[in-house]
C-alpha cells in the first residue's frame, strides 16, 4: 500500500501565491507537558520529518523560512540559553530568529487494527505579538502502512494550501491595517508632575502632548483611549506597522517603545519603560 499512498503525495505543483510583503518564518514544534524544546526533535522522528515537510511547503511556494534546527543548534553553541522554562525558552528562540510568523507543529499518531493515521496541526502565530493567524488540521487517512512519515507528509500535504492561505489572509491584514499594541502609562508617587500639568512650549496638559505624539505616530493615526486620570492614561488599541516604514526591516513593539521613550526623554521627563509581549509600561518619574 505504500506505493499507492507515495502517489497521492503531491506538493510540488503550490497554488497559494505570497503577499506583496512576504513574512519570514520559522516552522517549530509543538511541545507537550515534560517535553523539552531543545530536544523535542532528536526524540521523535514523526514530527522531525513533520516539521521538514512544513518548511518544504513554503519553500516550496517562495517564501522566506528559517531553520529550526539550524538556529537551536547556533544558540546552543553560542550558551544564549540561560533558563530551563520551555516559554522563556520559545520566545527568545523567535526572537533570535527575526521571524515574522512561526508555525507550531504537532503530530499524532493513531494506531488501530484497520489501518495506521497520523494528524498534523499546524498553528501560525505573528511573532511579535502571538496572536494566531490560521490554523489547520490535516489527516492523513488510514493505511496499512508503517511508514508513519510518509503519513505525516500526507496529512501536510490535505491542507498546505488552505493553510497558507488562511494565513496570508491574516498577514496581509497586519501589513495593511498593522498589529494592536497597548500602552500603559502611570506616574509615580514621588513625581513631580500629574497627568494635567502644563508641559512643553504648546502649553498642553501631559495628558494631551502625550495623545497628540501618539496620533502622529500610531499606524494610519488608529488609536484608542481607553481612560484618563491625574497618575494614570491608557490606549488599549495603538497600531504599530508590521514592517519600518524607512527600513523595510522588522518592526516591533519594543522599536515603538523606544521611539516613545525619547520623546518623553526630550520633554525633560524622567520615564522608566517596560515591554512584556504587546504591551509597553511606562512610569514618569
Amino acid at each position: 500500500m505504500d506505493n499507492q499512498l507515495a502517489g497521492q503525495n503531491d506538493s510540488s505543483q503550490p497554488t497559494e501565491k505570497i503577499s506583496d510583503v512576504q513574512p519570514t518564518i520559522m516552522v517549530i514544534p509543538f511541545v507537550q507537558k515534560g517535553q523539552d524544546l531543545r530536544t523535542v526533535l532528536e526524540d521523535d522522528i514523526n514530527l522531525r520529518i513533520a516539521i521538514t515537510k512544513v518548511k518544504e511547503a513554503f519553500d516550496l511556494r517562495g517564501y522566506t523560512t528559517i531553520d529550526f534546527t539550524a538556529k537551536l543548534k547556533a544558540m546552543k553553541d553560542n550558551n544564549i540559553f540561560l533558563t530551563d522554562n520551555q516559554s522563556d525558552l520559545k520566545s527568545k528562540i523567535i526572537e533570535m530568529s527575526g521571524s515574522d510568523i512561526y508555525v507550531q507543529t504537532e503530530v499524532n499518531v493513531i494506531g488501530s487494527n484497520t489501518g495506521n493515521a497520523v494528524t498534523v496541526i499546524l498553528t501560525a502565530y505573528d511573532a511579535s505579538t502571538g496572536n494566531s493567524l490560521a490554523n489547520k488540521v490535516g489527516e492523513s487517512g488510514k493505511y496499512y502502512t508503517e511508514n508513519i512519515g510518509k503519513l505525516a507528509s500526507k496529512a501536510v500535504d490535505s491542507i498546505a494550501d488552505d493553510f497558507l492561505k488562511t494565513m496570508n489572509t491574516g498577514f496581509r491584514n497586519l501589513v495593511e491595517n498593522g498589529k494592536s499594541i497597548l500602552i500603559d502609562i502611570s506616574l509615580s508617587e514621588d513625581s513631580d508632575y500629574k497627568l494635567s500639568s502644563v508641559i512643553g512650549s504648546s502649553e498642553l496638559p501631559l495628558s494631551d502632548e502625550i495623545e497628540v505624539w501618539i496620533s502622529e505616530n500610531a499606524f494610519k493615526n488608529y488609536y484608542h483611549i481607553q481612560g484618563v486620570t491625574d497618575v494614570k492614561m491608557i490606549f488599549d488599541h495603538v497600531k504599530i506597522p508590521v514592517k519600518d516604514p524607512e527600513t523595510g526591516l522588522n518592526y516591533n513593539t519594543n522599536k515603538f517603545a523606544l521611539k516613545f521613550y525619547l520623546f518623553l526623554r526630550k520633554m525633560g521627563l524622567n520615564p522608566k519603560k517596560d515591554v512584556k509581549g504587546n504591551t509597553i509600561y511606562i512610569t514618569i518619574n
